[in-house]
């Protein structure tokens, strides 16, 4: 997402932060796209959306922590937002996507990245699949770029959003 917006005339800021590292270790990671060039390199403490990648960290983690009162949290779930508030006590706005069942169906491994980004690009308005198309194509290659891209946009095309309580 970082090089599509940079791509498209705005200013970006991606890394990850990683705990005490083992595989399947949650990890996160953060994104800043500004008009204006980026002077802050730090974490993102009070964020503006949340993505949830593995639906399985809510129970172990405070994903909402610092999440701005008009912020949105997109999860990677099957669950119902009436249920996902109930058992977290989410009070912002929520996007839910199947981001597994479609990997699964277009990509053929549980990977639900690109997916995501697909659903984050259409909720917020960041950016269309054309936009990525390009950067896809540098990241994945000629074999890999249309299956990803045919990913993004199913989520694309799925996405909403339910305002907050």
């Amino acid at each position: 997402m970082a090089q599509t917006a940079i791509g498209m005339g705005k200013y970006a800021q991606a890394f990850p932060s990683f705990g005490p590292e083992r595989r399947g270790a949650p990890v996160t990671a953060f994104l800043r796209i500004a008009d204006k060039p980026i002077r802050i390199r730090e974490k993102v403490y009070n964020p503006d959306v949340v993505v949830v990648l593995d639906p399985t960290v809510m129970s172990v983690t405070k994903v909402d922590q610092g999440l701005k009162k008009d912020g949105l949290l997109l999860i990677n779930t099957t669950h119902p937002v009436k249920l996902l508030r109930k058992q977290f006590g989410f009070a912002q706005k929520i996007s839910t996507i199947d981001a597994m069942t479609i990997a699964l169906e277009i990509l053929k491994v549980p990977i639900t990245n690109t997916v995501m980004l697909g659903a984050f690009s259409k909720v917020l308005g960041q950016a269309t699949p054309e936009d990525v198309r390009e950067p896809f194509n540098h990241r994945f290659g000629p074999s890999l770029a249309p299956k990803n891209l045919e990913a993004f946009k199913k989520a694309y095309d799925a996405a909403t959003v339910e305002e907050s309580l």
